[in-house]
């Protein structure tokens, strides 16, 4: 690995303008969650916005919400916002959308998952039961269900004199690298994919096209491109008598 697989392009077709805003002057890509809120801001700018639908029973909060053309929000569905919705993306009945979150055109946040402080790139999919907590989901990325990306470490209790929490570092190849965030969930490159019931750890980036079988439990750091990640395990079948 080197300096240029932690780079934005390197994980994502930045050749739409929309997506490549989100990444501007982003010299590695979890700076891009640093700024999210201002992207938020902006998209959000002129107030609260439908052109799509919100089916009677959805409930959006005060906050700014911009819902696009042939957007959805289902039944059930609970948009606190601050929140971006584009072109076709659904919001599935019983999912919890709070600060922060951006659906880009065709992107699913399903029933059950939960939303805070993220960014779905075109067609990404959370379809059920997902935790994305400050977080990035590359093009045509799916999560199984189940699938938890984790933001918070155990130790990262507040210091008693600044009351802030500690930010998570990143080790990779024996060079560590200081993130700046208190909060960071997992970003996955284009098309990666996670099995039912995998866990990313805070801190963990994805690349291209990986798949992480279900039930893996992803540590912090980088899991290059186009590789396959299992859970190895022994099962038994015993006769009952």
């Amino acid at each position: 690995m080197n300096d240029t697989d932690l780079r934005p392009e390197a994980l994502f077709d930045l050749s739409d303008p929309t997506t490549a805003a989100f990444f501007a002057n982003c010299a590695y890509v979890w700076e891009a969650l640093a700024h999210l809120e201002e992207h938020v801001a902006r998209l959000t700018a002129g107030g609260t916005r439908i052109a799509g639908t919100v089916m009677s029973g959805a409930w959006l909060g005060d906050a700014p919400i911009v819902i696009e053309e042939g957007a959805v929000v289902e039944p059930g569905a609970y948009v606190v916002g601050p929140a971006y919705i584009g072109r076709g993306a659904v919001v599935r009945h019983g999912a919890y959308v709070r600060e922060n979150v951006v659906l880009l055109d065709g992107a699913v946040l399903g029933h059950a998952s939960e939303a805070k402080h993220a960014l779905f790139l075109p067609h990404a999919a959370a379809p059920h039961f997902a935790y994305v907590g400050d977080s990035i989901l590359g093009h045509r990325v799916n999560l199984g269900a189940g699938t938890k990306l984790s933001n918070l470490g155990i130790l990262s209790a507040k210091d008693p004199a600044t009351g802030r929490r500690p930010t998570i570092k990143l080790t990779i190849d024996d060079r560590e690298y200081d993130t700046g965030l208190t909060k960071f969930g997992a970003i996955l490159g284009d098309d990666a994919q996670t099995g039912c019931n995998a866990v990313l750890n805070p801190g963990c980036i994805v690349g291209p096209r990986t798949l992480v079988y279900a039930n893996a439990s992803l540590r912090k750091g980088y899991h290059p491109a186009d590789s396959v990640i299992k859970l190895r395990q022994n099962l038994r079948a015993m006769s009952r008598e």
